[in-house]
């Protein structure tokens, strides 16, 4: 299990408000390049963002469909990426006093990550998740001020 979490120094209204941009998606997400509209309209159940995955000269397309979201608490996803399988990434959206803490969860559902799940996964999973966390801080904490919500 590859759990992780970053306190982010902005209000849940604000993360919401970027987790809800599909068009910045691979500014925070580690991995992704070429971003795009998938199905439907983000981040309705259902809907989805395409992108392309890189690993060293290899590119592989993915999508990442969102499968239940309970604002302003809960946005959980499935990221299939074709030949390298899928995950369920859930993110829950937490209170914490004047900030955010967030909450990332992932598991891998079927492929190779599925049916090869270890320990030795879940620890490049958390250095991504460091990451990809850092980066939603940063392109979070870095938003105009007057985004805030209450």
């Amino acid at each position: 299990m590859a759990v992780r979490h970053q306190l982010i120094l902005r209000k849940p209204g604000v993360v919401w408000s970027l987790l809800e941009d599909e068009t910045r998606y691979g500014d925070w997400v580690v991995g992704t390049h070429e971003t795009g509209p998938g199905e439907g309209r983000w981040p309705e159940v259902g809907s989805s963002i395409d992108y392309t995955v890189r690993l060293g000269p290899k590119e592989f397309q993915g999508h990442t469909t969102v499968r239940r979201i309970d604002r302003p608490g809960a946005l959980e996803l499935e990221a299939d990426n074709g030949p390298l399988g899928t995950a369920r990434i859930a993110f829950d959206i937490r209170p914490w006093g004047d900030n955010t803490l967030v909450i990332v969860d992932e598991h891998p559902l079927r492929g190779p990550g599925g049916q090869f799940h270890n320990a030795a996964l879940d620890a490049i999973l958390q250095i991504r998740h460091r990451t990809m966390l850092g980066r939603l801080a940063r392109v979070v904490e870095d938003m105009p001020r007057d985004a805030d919500h209450p």
